[in-house]
């Protein structure tokens, strides 16, 4: 019986090796998808991120994602004005957006963190943790852009001085 052991064999971890790289791959996510393409696999419309992602981290392990804008971004839609910040972080899962930061929404006078989006069928759940509102999916089927939401075809254009409600 000998107390030495044995000499160490690589060729015997390989397997642990290629399994180690793989999953290491894979948690760093799949960046050959866009941002947009990756909501639509979870279930989401891509109109809950503005037009302009720049790039994204996802462990798909954990769902722990990382949006990242080319700077902070402002717009109205409908009478809410919302706020994104140049990184969004959460976690993402099948109808379900959780643990979300660097979106706000004002409401009132107040700038609230929206926390979550639950899809339920064609609802879309966001909570600012105490309270949430409830609006159709379809809402969200095109992206907004940053300054002017889903109203940029006025952008840019002077107002008529003659006429204020004409634009040239």
């Amino acid at each position: 019986m000998s107390l030495h052991p044995k000499p160490f064999s690589s060729i015997a971890f390989l397997p642990y090796i290629l399994l180690f790289l793989i999953s290491s791959s894979s948690a760093s996510g799949d960046n050959t998808l866009t941002a947009y393409e990756v909501l639509e696999e979870y279930d989401f419309p891509i109109g809950l991120l503005p037009n302009g992602v720049l790039s994204y981290e996802l462990d798909n392990s954990t769902g722990e994602f990382s949006v990242y804008l080319n700077g902070s971004c402002t717009f109205s839609i409908d009478s809410y004005e919302l706020k994104y910040k140049s990184t969004i972080t959460g976690v993402i899962s099948k109808d379900k957006l959780t643990s979300l930061s660097g979106i706000k929404v004002k409401v009132l006078f107040l700038w609230l963190n929206i926390r979550s989006v639950i899809r339920d069928d064609d609802e879309l759940e966001l909570s600012v943790g105490i309270a949430s509102a409830d609006f159709s999916v379809d809402n969200f089927s095109e992206c907004p852009t940053c300054g002017c939401g889903f109203d940029c075809d006025t952008v840019g254009r002077k107002i008529n001085s003659n006429h204020p409600l004409s634009y040239y």
